[in-house]
């Protein structure tokens, strides 16, 4: 096909997800429309911040689950460096929680995996004109959690973490296995474990999944 706009009135788009198959799909929806064009695409946070230093972006379709830097690291970091970049967040993950950390760090719209090629565009050609953009399953999804009633144990404060333990969590919550956050820290395996076992006693929860969603919902990293 050929396309009918110049290249200086195209939408430039960067594409960052850990798995080929979901940027080659993406790809394909994008080949078809007349004013939106691939540049690029990346399969973690720090080649987005590579290819955003050579390349002219205009918007940045972004997983959440990435190796190297996560997309909730990479959002923010793009977000403050290159405030001009428009930034589409596209995850399997809906939770309320993660959707509003997400336009916290800086994303203009929200899209599900299961996203068809016209809500693909459209949430593209919306950020790209100032507009933001969510998918039906995730506006109510948020707007589920603004009406709900917040149980009186919300109020309640965590029992302070240690400065290790807040290391650790924020290394579980980018996704880092013991063996690495033990490499990281330069700490033993068993060590990691016990922090961990601790971390999920002070903040009540059941799993490592439990631990990622406390952090995120009571910004406990930001305390």
């Amino acid at each position: 096909m050929v396309k009918s706009n110049t290249l200086n009135t195209m939408i430039k788009v960067l594409l960052a997800d850990d798995h080929q198959l979901v940027i080659d799909g993406v790809k394909l929806m994008i080949s078809e429309a007349t004013d939106i064009e691939c540049v690029g695409w990346a399969n973690n946070g720090q080649q987005v911040l590579n290819h955003l230093e050579t390349l002219k972006v205009d918007v940045l379709m972004l997983d959440i689950n990435m190796s190297v830097m996560n997309g909730m690291e990479t959002c923010k970091a793009v977000h403050i460096r290159h405030p001009e970049v428009k930034i589409v967040a596209l995850s399997m993950l809906r939770e309320a929680s993660v959707v509003k950390q997400m336009l916290k760090n800086g994303a203009s719209a929200y899209l599900l995996k299961n996203a068809g090629k016209q809500e693909v565009l459209n949430a593209i050609r919306a950020v790209h004109s100032g507009e933001n953009y969510y998918s039906q399953e995730v506006a109510q999804a948020v707007m589920a959690s603004l009406s709900a009633t917040p149980p009186k144990e919300k109020t309640v404060l965590f029992p302070d973490l240690t400065r290790r333990e807040k290391q650790v969590l924020r290394l579980i919550v980018e996704e880092y296995t013991t063996s690495e956050i033990a490499e990281e820290l330069s700490i033993k395996f068993g060590t990691v474990e016990t922090h961990r076992r601790n971390l999920l006693i002070k903040l009540g929860a059941r799993n490592t999944a439990g631990l990622v969603r406390t952090c995120l919902e009571y910004n406990l990293l930001e305390l």
